[in-house]
């Protein structure tokens, strides 16, 4: 009898990883209507089924959770664990006892969409070390110097973001490591994922969204501050995932062959995206 259910345990990832390919490719119409141009359906797709093979957590999470975070990359045009543009993070529902997935923007993905909102010449952020020489100051004389050293560069004492704007105007902003622990600490990710794996990276994309709220903002720049925000503290609204560049009425269990837990799909993930049956666009 136990050499049975181990059986079954092992199979158990393999059949979610099914139900999750046959979902995403159910879903290839509804991410080409709003991927940008440098990126293709197939390329995405291949990107989340890959994430999820090499990481036997997500294989774990609820698939609709792990759906919802693909669709979040998808409306803002970032690959998931690709050079640190966004992540998908495995956690515990205490509540429900099920492993959920969340999505993360990345440093890079900052930079990425801070760059392509077309209002920002240069978006620099940098990490200063103890034996560097650094100095700043705010007022009416802004100014901001960093000269790091050669040798031993000491431990990390702060992070610093720079944007020149496209109207010869510039905004940057300075963050002190006790500052980036604090929010390291109120997060909900602190003992896993990035924070653990490239800490100097998040520092890093911490002081970039707390100057992002300084910028001209494009659309995908402030869902990016929000979602990450949300992420960090564990609520994540689910809802932010579906927009109108869905139409969430895609995969009827019938049509796509897959169940989860005896319920049908369409309706499932409705109600983890909290969508009503009148709002078909989650709006």
């Amino acid at each position: 009898m136990s050499a049975v259910i181990e059986d079954t345990k092992d199979k158990m990832p393999v059949k979610k990883q099914q139900t999750v390919a046959s979902m995403l490719d159910k879903m290839k119409p509804e991410i080409a209507r709003c991927l940008p141009k440098h990126l293709t359906t197939e390329r995405m797709t291949r990107i989340a089924l890959t994430e999820l093979r090499k990481n036997p957590m997500l294989q774990q999470c609820d698939p609709m959770s792990f759906i919802a975070s693909i669709m979040q990359a998808s409306q803002l045009g970032l690959e998931p664990g690709i050079m640190g543009s966004c992540y998908l993070i495995p956690f515990k529902n205490y509540k429900t006892g099920v492993y959920e997935c969340t999505f993360m923007p990345g440093y890079r993905g900052f930079l990425d969409l801070a760059r392509r909102s077309g209002q920002i010449v240069s978006l620099v952020a940098r990490s200063v070390y103890e034996n560097d020489e650094f100095s700043y100051e705010f007022g009416l004389k802004e100014d901001i110097k960093h000269k790091p050293s050669l040798n031993d560069r000491g431990n990390l004492i702060a992070v610093y973001a720079v944007a020149l704007l496209k109207d010869g105007g510039h905004q940057f902003d300075v963050m002190s490591k006790s500052e980036v622990d604090n929010i390291r600490n109120s997060s909900k990710s602190k003992d896993n994922g990035p924070w653990v794996t490239h800490f100097e990276e998040m520092a890093k994309k911490t002081v970039l969204r707390r100057l992002f709220k300084w910028l001209p903002c494009s659309v995908e720049m402030q869902k990016a501050v929000s979602l990450d925000e949300q992420q960090e503290i564990g609520v994540q609204d689910m809802k932010a995932s579906a927009s109108e560049d869905f139409d969430m009425n895609f995969m009827g269990s019938e049509e796509s062959g897959v169940v989860i837990e005896g319920s049908n799909q369409t309706e499932k993930l409705k109600k983890v995206l909290n969508i009503s049956g009148d709002n078909e666009r989650g709006n």
